[in-house]
């Protein structure tokens, strides 16, 4: 029990935290986001860039994606314009993974007294604002520690060592992913939390990688209510984001272990922590180059399924 209290505390502290310093960073740039992402996004490898620095300011592919769908939604991006800004989006996340591969957890410390003491000190509303973003990168660190300190005693544990076992096969490694990230709702932390057993020694590179490459489809349940009441462009975006990752996947289960094979080659010998920050960055990375030629088939297919309602009716009016 103390283990799955420890767990779910670093869980929620790490949510919590990646929640509130996405909302901080939103609040402080909402405007000039959207006009960033309207501006920049004019062909698909500036859209694919947009996306990338969009998730990579506000901590979060989810959130990028639903501001992008909003935007859709209002008729400020083009439904073609957004494909680009989700295939970003999946790249710019893997940044989290490369951090949380490193050993910034021991200075979260260092973090949130940092950012206590600038919100605390100062009426002023960009240093106030600032000092609370990073206490929330603190807060983010913690959550890390807290999650490796939780699962260390799982070490002795038969049982668990059975079911990560079980996540060697890359199906139900995935599932459990796909799961876990529907869940609690963020692919960085279903990712974090592989990083973190691995530091532990308590999962392989193959079943983390089955884990990772799972999350990347669990973390569309978000999205994909975003474009809930929404019209046909903001619905086709979110199934669009769907699909991409889908798709992905599927290829990545049927090139699983030559994709492991890859991610070792490429390590170089690289700590295991390393290797799934790596593996989750290059499976993006080569997913957008492998999909970026289909965009106009991919476009043509929504369009043909899920017509505008303006189109709907000139073809009702015809007849």
């Amino acid at each position: 029990m103390e283990i799955i209290l420890g767990l779910l505390g670093g869980i929620v502290l790490f949510l919590y935290a990646i929640s509130q310093l996405s909302e901080n960073i939103r609040e402080w740039a909402d405007d000039k986001m959207k006009d960033f992402i309207a501006k920049f996004t004019r062909n698909v490898f500036t859209a694919i860039l947009t996306g990338i620095v969009a998730t990579v300011l506000l901590k979060s592919s989810s959130a990028a994606i639903i501001i992008t769908i909003v935007l859709v939604g209002a008729g400020i991006v083009t439904f073609r314009q957004s494909l680009g800004i989700v295939m970003g989006a999946n790249i710019g996340t893997t940044i989290s993974s490369q951090i949380m591969a490193l050993d910034v957890a021991e200075y979260a410390a260092i973090a949130l007294a940092i950012g206590f003491i600038l919100f605390l000190i100062t009426d002023q509303k960009y240093i106030f604002r600032l000092g609370k973003i990073v206490f929330y990168l603190g807060m983010i660190f913690f959550g890390l520690l807290t999650m490796e300190n939780a699962v260390e005693p799982l070490k002795s544990s038969q049982y668990f060592k059975d079911v990560i076992a079980s996540f060697e096969n890359p199906l139900q490694g995935a599932l459990a992913g796909a799961g876990i990230a529907a869940v609690i709702q963020s692919s960085s932390a279903t990712v974090a939390l592989a990083i973190t057993l691995a530091k532990q020694s308590l999962i392989t590179l193959p079943a983390a990688v089955a884990v990772m490459l799972g999350a990347e489809l669990g973390t569309c349940a978000d999205t994909l209510l975003a474009t809930v009441r929404s019209n046909r462009q903001a619905l086709k975006t979110g199934l669009f984001h769907f699909s991409f990752n889908l798709i992905t996947i599927i290829i990545g289960l049927i090139l699983f272990l030559p994709f492991v094979g890859l991610i070792e080659y490429v390590s170089n010998g690289a700590a295991i922590k390393t290797q799934i920050a790596n593996a989750h960055l290059i499976f993006n990375i080569l997913g957008v180059i492998g999909f970026i030629g289909f965009v106009p088939v991919i476009e043509k297919t929504l369009n043909y399924f899920l017509p505008d309602e303006e189109e709907i009716a000139g073809e009702l009016q015809t007849a």
